[in-house]
């Protein structure tokens, strides 16, 4: 969409059935271990937005061929490594990308130059270059760790590094370039989070040890091993099926399938703190594609209560705040979601974002450094008002929940910048829109 605006208002049920687009993290996993292997690498269900289609030409720049062959459907032949780009390696929004990329590259002789739009080159990258520092990579950069960044990698240490807090990047940013470190490295996570990338060096033929000790759960990545091209098939991401989903919770009368979604144990905190909260989610179809377990998950209108979220959850629904905060505004009583001061340093500061967009709609909100509190409409006995304009600094999660609020509120929502919505979720407003949404360009509500 190239509208200066979105604007959602309430219309009928949404009834339907649809496929969440490919995983945006599996996506960009797909691509660097493809390039980073010998041999060819077909994948089926590539997320194709821009942050994924970043990475792919990020992985060409790297010396690897990427050829996309239809839809979903792409073909990356590595050369058992990087080789050094010829220009700076722009990743746009990519986070993911940049941070998992930093890491591969950094096992390789050579001089890598890193930059991205607005929005990326305000996000530290301290945390992922601390163990790389301690690994031997060399880098300069902006202040505060920001891009453009340049980094010299090549003749890495192993080691044993802790998550100070958990991070699936940093994890994976360390595993990538601990392939290329004498000894490889081990990577202790206090607090397990997503797993997709020890699940795929698997599937490349690396050996991996995961064990669980008294400090936590260790990955252990030997050195000097090899990775093999193989056929990866991406599953349904639950980040983006989590918006039609809560749409057909809050909206009356509304019934919504979401097939091929990814159910790995440690990506669905939503559909359990959503089934603590009373939603009508059932799960159908439950079957394994990839070494990824996946299912059919539909979603009926529900009477919501609000619920405190254990702040143990948090890793495995970080991305999923925007649109539970959105899910607790149509809710009886207060939703308390702790521990989640990682929400601060995503592409925006979502926690302040989500409060002042949902109280501009009318929902009550308390706000502290790591914790959002929503007091749901229901038990008010009044309505979710919506009727506001909202700001989202270019976050396409920010801009999606708000408009799925606009769709079951009295007055209309509107946001800013809905092209950034494509970084992650290309076809989200023709999916709404089929399953019987009012999505239209138009000018902002005031």
């Amino acid at each position: 969409m190239t509208a200066a605006h979105l604007t959602a208002r309430r219309a009928g049920p949404l009834r339907g059935t649809v496929r969440a687009p490919g995983d945006k993290s599996i996506s960009h996993r797909a691509l660097i271990l493809g390039a980073l292997a010998t041999g060819v690498t077909e994948i089926e269900g590539l997320l194709e937005g821009d942050d994924v289609k970043r990475t792919a030409a990020a992985m060409a720049a790297f010396g690897a061929g990427v050829e996309r062959l239809g839809d979903g459907k792409w073909r990356v032949e590595g050369r058992g490594g990087f080789s050094e780009p010829a220009d700076v390696v722009d990743c746009g929004n990519a986070g993911t990308g940049v941070r998992l990329i930093m890491g591969a590259a950094a096992g390789f002789d050579m001089a890598a130059t890193f930059t991205g739009d607005a929005s990326l080159r305000g996000r530290p990258m301290n945390r992922v270059l601390k163990p790389l520092g301690e690994m031997g990579a060399t880098w300069l950069c902006k202040a505060g760790g920001r891009l453009p960044l340049t980094l010299k990698g090549g003749n890495l240490r192993h080691i044993v590094y802790t998550l100070p807090e958990p991070s699936a990047q940093v994890k994976s940013a360390v595993l990538l370039a601990g392939l290329h470190a004498e000894g490889g490295a081990e990577v202790i996570e206090p607090e397990a989070t997503r797993d997709h990338t020890e699940r795929m060096l698997r599937g490349f033929g690396a050996e991996i040890e995961v064990r669980e000790a008294g400090a936590g759960r260790h990955i252990v990545l030997p050195g000097g091993q090899k990775l093999r091209g193989t056929r990866i098939h991406v599953p349904g991401d639950p980040s983006s099926a989590a918006f039609p989903l809560v749409a057909a919770l809050v909206t009356p009368g509304s019934e919504v399938t979401v097939v091929g979604m990814l159910l790995n144990p440690l990506r669905i905190g939503l559909l359990e703190t959503l089934g603590d909260m009373g939603a009508d989610i059932s799960v159908t179809n439950v079957r394994d594609e990839g070494g990824e377990t996946v299912a059919d998950v539909t979603a009926r209108h529900s009477e919501l209560e609000g619920v405190e979220v254990p702040p143990e959850r948090a890793p495995s629904m970080i991305d999923e705040y925007p649109i539970l905060a959105v899910a607790a505004a149509f809710a009886a009583g207060k939703t308390v979601m702790r521990g989640i001061g990682e929400m601060r340093v995503k592409e925006s500061d979502r926690i302040a974002l989500m409060a002042a967009g949902l109280a501009a709609c009318g929902i009550g909100v308390e706000e502290e450094p790591e914790t959002l509190t929503v007091i749901g409409a229901k038990r008010g006995n009044h309505l979710v008002g919506g009727g506001a304009g909202v700001t989202t600094h270019g976050d396409h999660r920010i801009a999606m929940s708000h408009l799925i609020l606009g769709m079951a509120a009295e007055e209309p929502v509107s946001v800013d910048e809905p092209g950034m919505i494509a970084t992650s979720f290309p076809g989200f407003v023709g999916m709404m829109r089929g399953l019987g949404a009012e999505i239209g360009e138009d000018q902002a509500v005031r």
